[in-house]
């Protein structure tokens, strides 16, 4: 499938992940074969998902589809991204600890790269407590 100016930003991610933390994109959904999952390999566990999403079901205007990239975040700092542009509550994702982002070049790499990172050091194995003997 031909990609418009989107496929730059989730091609620069997708390089970002393997580039920073290894990681190879896995497409776990054969209904849907351009969405792409983030895995923490330490964890097993989600960092980042990258789907294409009608623009309506996102309340945007327009038709057509844009790439939303899901990562997970503080709480805290949910709240305060959502009140920007380029940030939305997370698309079929816990709206209060994860956060959507589109990528159709209104949020740069220089904010997105950080909320990757964070994201990832969110999924990693928690440390186990020495027991006491």
């Amino acid at each position: 499938m031909a990609y418009n100016d989107n496929s730059m930003n989730r091609d620069v991610i997708l390089n970002y992940a393997f580039s920073t933390y290894g990681t190879e994109p896995e497409y776990p959904w054969e209904s849907s074969p351009d969405n792409a999952v983030l895995r923490n390999t330490m964890s097993g566990k989600w960092y980042a998902i990258i789907m294409r999403v009608k623009r309506q079901i996102l309340g945007l205007d327009s038709d057509g589809f844009v790439d939303v990239m899901n990562v997970k975040c503080d709480p805290i700092l949910v709240g305060s991204l959502r009140m920007k542009n380029g940030f939305l509550p997370a698309y079929h994702m816990n709206k209060d600890k994860w956060i959507s982002i589109l990528l159709d070049g209104s949020v740069s790499k220089e904010e997105i790269f950080p909320l990757i990172d964070e994201s990832y050091n969110l999924v990693m194995p928690k440390a186990k407590k020495r027991s006491k003997i």
